[in-house]
C-alpha cells in the first residue's frame, strides 16, 4: 500500500486522535484517515450522480 504525507493542524489532529485506540472507533490513525477517505469519495460521488457529471463505464 503506497504512503502519503499529509499536513493538518494541530487541532483537527487532536480531533482525529480522540477517535483513535483502544476507546475510539479506529485502531489507528490511518484507519480513520482511509475511512474518512472512503467516505468523502462516497460523497462526492453521490453529488456527481445527483448533477449528471459521472463517467460511465462503456
Amino acid at each position: 500500500m503506497p504512503k502519503i504525507s499529509v499536513e493538518i493542524p494541530q487541532e483537527l489532529l487532536e480531533d482525529l486522535d480522540g477517535h483513535v485506540g483502544d476507546d475510539g472507533k479506529f485502531v489507528n490513525r490511518s484507519d480513520a484517515i482511509r475511512a474518512s477517505v472512503r467516505k468523502t469519495l462516497d460523497i462526492l460521488d453521490e453529488i456527481d450522480e445527483r448533477h449528471d457529471r459521472l463517467e460511465t463505464e462503456e
